[in-house]
């Protein structure tokens, strides 16, 4: 491993409440592969969600797209070499974030995608944002690139851990009733076949970990953050 680390930009926010677990990600990877003193090159761009937010809720993903770009390219603009987007639902608009910048663009679904199929898990359970989970920006990549089929959770569950990831997760909130809420409807999700659960929210590992569940579980948090940590460490690009 070379000791000139590329540099990682974080386009976060969104919440801040995950992005300072990249933070921590990133730079215990590090200190564990690299040893000593050695901590991550990391740029942070961190956004003002509440107006990104209103901006999903009314639909407007085009502005939304707008506004990631422009912060994207201030990353760039200071010298980031690559690119994590530090949400999930937001990587909706990744294929246009992707094609406006000139740096390294590393999709949360590609990493969460390389590590099921690693494992052989063909079948997936995911819990997400109400758009990560309706929508098929990301089931469709996992099946497209990674031959992955996703299982979501019924309508009433889907509405519960929205509810749950905006109005307590995403303010700091993590209530035992909530984990206990979200650990019944995995075990629905597991009972129907889904081989592994992604906790395919950058905030639900603040209240799900494998410490609360025998069931496989996929941290997409982690492994966004993982991936990009390695490829800050090798040599080349």
């Amino acid at each position: 491993m070379t000791q000139d680390m590329k540099i990682i930009g974080l386009l976060g926010g969104m919440s801040w409440e995950s992005t300072r677990t990249y933070y921590n990600h990133l730079n215990t990877i590090v200190r564990d592969q690299m040893g000593g003193l050695h901590s991550a090159r990391v740029m942070l761009n961190s956004v003002d969600f509440a107006p990104l937010e209103e901006l999903m809720r009314r639909g407007d993903w085009g502005e939304v797209e707008k506004t990631l770009i422009t912060e994207a390219e201030r990353l760039e603009a200071a010298g980031a070499e690559g690119l994590l987007l530090c949400t999930n639902t937001m990587h909706k608009v990744a294929p246009q974030l992707e094609a406006a910048i000139g740096i390294r663009f590393f999709h949360i679904a590609d990493c969460l995608g390389a590590s099921l199929q690693a494992k052989g898990v063909r079948k997936l359970g995911l819990l997400g944002t109400r758009f990560t989970m309706i929508e098929d920006f990301y089931s469709k990549r996992l099946a497209e690139k990674f031959g992955i089929e996703t299982l979501i959770p019924d309508r009433d569950d889907i509405t519960t851990i929205d509810r749950i990831i905006f109005e307590e997760l995403c303010v700091g909130q993590v209530r035992e009733a909530s984990r206990q809420a979200y650990l019944a409807i995995m075990d629905k999700l597991a009972r129907n076949g889904a081989e592994s659960i992604a906790l395919a929210c950058t905030e639900i590992q603040m209240l799900i970990t494998a410490a609360h569940t025998a069931l496989p579980l996929e941290d997409t948090t982690f492994l966004h953050a993982d991936t990009a940590a390695r490829w800050s460490m090798e040599s080349g690009t």
